[in-house]
């Protein structure tokens, strides 16, 4: 599991590092809810990649809205 949190935290931190402007609330809401996700689909699913993936993909699907709604 701990192959997989820094996996995507560094995926994270790339892709928020690659804009040239801050980022934006949907940004960063979707990029927080991904890891969180990813995460706890890893816990839930024992290690599957396909757990990992899903929950990443949900995560960042509420964060995005969640980050949508922040002001």
């Amino acid at each position: 599991m701990n192959r997989t949190i820094r996996v995507l935290l560094l995926t994270s931190l790339l892709g928020v590092s690659a804009c040239s402007t801050p980022p934006t609330n949907k940004q960063v809401g979707a990029t927080a809810g991904a890891v969180i996700g990813g995460v706890v689909g890893s816990a839930l699913t024992g290690g599957s990649t396909a757990g990992t993936v899903a929950g990443a993909g949900a995560g960042a699907a509420v964060g995005y809205e969640i980050g949508k709604r922040v002001k």
